[in-house]
């Protein structure tokens, strides 16, 4: 089966957004942003931006409704009104969007996650998706960042220790200190309700 990635178009130009597509031979962009558009950088309108890919030969699709972060369902926020990746990664509508990106997968498409930020250490799309990706379906997914390099969902794993200042001790074991380092990360960065 092929790679599976992850990118962001932050600040980038469309032009860079699309080099940096080819240069890892991406096929297929699926769209996980909850509200696909941008209040700054209209060519990544859900719209144009099909367009685009479309001129560029790369498939489109479109799944902020299955593997966006803003649920829909109050069972997936927790008192203060954010939402909860672990409760979110469980819902059937997420589940259906997992088998698309699988199901295009296993078709030998080359599919790159896109959402807005920068850094995936600090979005959805690998808070949510690959983590998910990673721990339930053993997918070591890719990450484009804004230059173009790649980082893998286990390299990124490690940073997020670094960034929580969280390392292993005799009573902590690695992967253990991996999960309190992804639960700090998505305390930080997890969707909140406005007004909550």
């Amino acid at each position: 089966m092929t790679e599976l990635f992850s990118i962001g178009y932050a600040t980038k130009p469309l032009a860079e957004f699309l080099r940096q597509l080819r240069n890892h031979r991406i096929d297929a962009v699926a769209d996980v942003r909850s509200v696909p558009y941008s209040k700054a950088f209209h060519d990544y309108h859900r719209e144009p931006l099909a367009a685009s890919l479309r001129a560029a030969g790369i498939h489109y699709v479109y799944l902020g409704e299955e593997l966006g972060p803003r649920s829909k369902d109050p069972a997936h926020y927790d008192a203060r009104g954010q939402v909860q990746f672990d409760r979110l990664q469980q819902a059937p509508l997420f589940q259906q969007g997992i088998q698309r990106v699988l199901s295009g997968r296993q078709k030998s498409l080359r599919i790159a996650l896109m959402c807005a930020e920068k850094d995936p250490a600090t979005c959805h799309r690998s808070l949510l998706v690959a983590h998910y990706l990673r721990h339930q379906q053993a997918i070591n997914v890719q990450h484009i960042d804004h230059s173009g390099q790649l980082e893998s969902e286990e390299a990124l794993a490690q940073r997020l220790m670094r960034l929580n200042n969280i390392q292993a001790d005799m009573l902590t074991p690695a992967c253990e200190c991996m999960t309190l380092a992804w639960q700090a990360q998505c305390r930080r960065h997890a969707y909140i309700k406005p007004g909550a």
